[in-house]
């Protein structure tokens, strides 16, 4: 595209820079040994970016506006990885849905589908994969139930009995 259709103040604009997953004030940043080996391993790629960015002499505003953003993200980053406490599943107690658990939700009424998740910290969290964020409200409203324990969870409009019909810790 010929420069003549760009402003040329468009590279002095700075990069929108998305946030992380949010993380209330105040609350502690729990993370799995999986979900801190995932936050290594995106510093990792995050730093190689920044190297091969550094590296590109081809055009200097498309490189500074990467820098800029590659900047922030790593800044994200390391502030959530300075933050991070570790929390191992395996130490939590076995018949207590805590995090780190995998929980079997059943519920009570006929013809409804059990629920199966596992609470994760906030950056480790995907609906894809069965994965809540410990802060999410379903992870809330069954964190300290116990095995076979009955709870009303409130799904959107509607309220709903379910049973902790499974729980495990890998």
């Amino acid at each position: 595209m010929s420069r003549a259709f760009t402003k040329e103040d468009d590279s002095l604009e700075a990069p929108l820079i998305p946030p992380r997953a949010a993380l209330p004030p105040g609350t502690p940043n729990y993370v799995t040994p999986r979900g801190l080996e995932l936050l290594r391993q995106e510093l990792a790629e995050l730093e190689a970016a920044r190297t091969q960015a550094e590296a590109n002499r081809d055009n200097d505003a498309d490189r500074t506006r990467r820098l800029t953003l590659l900047a922030g993200q790593l800044s994200q980053l390391q502030a959530r990885l300075a933050s991070a406490k570790v929390v191992d599943p395996r130490t939590q107690p076995a018949q207590e849905v805590r995090f780190g658990a995998t929980v079997t939700l059943r519920p009570t009424a006929a013809g409804q589908p059990e629920r199966r998740f596992t609470i994760v910290g906030v950056d480790e969290a995907s609906v894809a994969e069965g994965k809540v964020a410990f802060v999410a409200p379903i992870a809330r409203a069954v964190q300290g139930a116990r095995l076979g324990q009955r709870l009303k969870l409130r799904l959107g409009p509607k309220e709903e009995e379910v049973e902790v019909a499974g729980l495990q810790y890998n």
